[in-house]
């Protein structure tokens, strides 16, 4: 079976176990995304258009790296004006593996990357108050310890300067 889907701006037709590099998506190496953008999907001659997607139609990835393409370079050259621009550009891109095709609102067999966001936000809710503690007992003694440092250092150069400039406007007077 294979399925065309529509991401970043770009379409392409996939199959289960597939691996193809697409626009950066959100998520975690090892987190499932849910791709609902199906434009059409088949198998062999019986192929189901949709019009502009095929309705309940989901296909499951499986996040394998986030990672830059290859650089670009844009070079533009004026002739006879002694002008020139080299400008590189690496665009964000995203490594997954198509895991599902999923028709008529069926469900994933893995849950998707956004249910898990909501139990990683819950637990940092809970887990802050008791964190909180012992962080602002931390903060106070290493910021004192860079001001005593500051202070010398602010000291030393001061006072070699101070003659300096005191000479000269004993001079000039």
């Amino acid at each position: 079976m294979f399925a065309v889907i529509k991401t970043g701006g770009k379409q392409y037709r996939v199959a289960a176990n597939d691996v193809l590099k697409i626009e950066k998506v959100a998520g975690e190496v090892g987190d499932v995304v849910e791709i609902g953008q199906v434009l059409a999907h088949g198998e062999g001659d019986d192929v189901v258009l949709g019009a502009p997607v095929v309705e309940g139609a989901i296909v499951t990835a499986e996040v394998v790296a986030q990672g830059r393409a290859a650089t670009v370079i844009a070079f533009k050259k004026r002739r006879r004006q002694n002008s020139k621009r080299r400008r590189g550009h690496r665009q964000y891109e995203t490594t997954v593996r198509i895991d599902e095709i999923l028709l008529a609102g069926a469900k994933p067999s893995k849950k998707a990357a956004a249910k898990k966001e909501t139990v990683k936000e819950e637990a940092a809710e809970a887990a802050p108050a008791a964190a909180e503690k012992p962080a602002k007992a931390e903060k106070p003694a290493k910021k004192a310890a860079p001001k005593a440092e500051a202070s010398e250092q602010a000291e030393k150069p001061a006072k070699k300067a101070a003659p300096k400039k005191a000479a000269p406007k004993a001079e000039s007077e």
